[in-house]
């Protein structure tokens, strides 16, 4: 599996490009802003881009996706229940002081257990609402990988206080569905470093049972 990560824009949000080597066929998750940066990479490995999957609708995610589909023509796929979320870019924008991407259009819905594929990779949706309404993260089993968006980092989870957020759902979505995978379960956040299910299990103060 191709796997390369950037972090793009004024956040540093963590951008997934994911190729089948044999297919070329590729996903790319996340791509928040720096679009001509994840064209290179797409360009390096010939790939040929079939979706484009956001985590969730925050602005640092999402900026550069419609940049994207006028690129290569994929699909973006998100989970509905952050359209609303997605109608507020132009106040997320005014949050974090950068320009406004306009109107981000959703070809598809994503639901929870759907799969999202590229050739021969296949990776889960699991819904994990709390840092939004409608995150979800992205569990590929055979190569024993979670994108996380923005639902656990290193040492932390994503924060709650903004609209959309609920302490106690993700939580929920931590322990029920994000801590049910194995521990050797490599994570990739939404920002920041990368680490393991394990890890966080056991070091992780918001995971850590008292």
């Amino acid at each position: 599996m191709i796997h390369e990560i950037l972090a793009v824009g004024a956040l540093q949000c963590n951008c997934s490009v994911i190729g089948d080597e044999a297919t070329r066929e590729a996903m790319v998750i996340d791509p928040g802003d720096d679009i001509e940066d994840v064209l290179a990479i797409i360009r390096k490995h010939n790939l040929q881009v079939k979706q484009i999957v956001i985590t969730h609708a925050h602005i640092d995610h999402v900026g550069g996706a419609m940049k994207l589909r006028t690129a290569t023509g994929a699909p973006i796929l998100l989970n509905q229940n952050d359209y609303a979320l997605l109608k507020m870019l132009d106040v997320q924008a005014a949050w974090i002081g950068v320009a406004t991407p306009g109107n981000v259009e959703i070809d598809h819905s994503l639901a929870n257990g759907e799969n999202v594929t590229a050739g021969s990779i296949t990776a889960s949706v699991l819904q994990t609402p709390g840092h939004t309404e409608g995150s979800i993260c992205l569990y590929f089993p055979t190569e024993k990988k979670l994108i996380a968006g923005d639902t656990l980092f290193a040492g932390s989870i994503g924060r709650t206080d903004l609209p959309g957020g609920s302490y106690p759902k993700i939580l929920r979505s931590l322990h029920d569905t994000v801590l049910a995978l194995p521990d050797d379960t490599v994570v990739i956040p939404g920002h920041g470093p990368i680490t393991t299910i394990g890890n966080e299990r056991e070091t992780n103060p918001f995971l850590v049972k008292r």
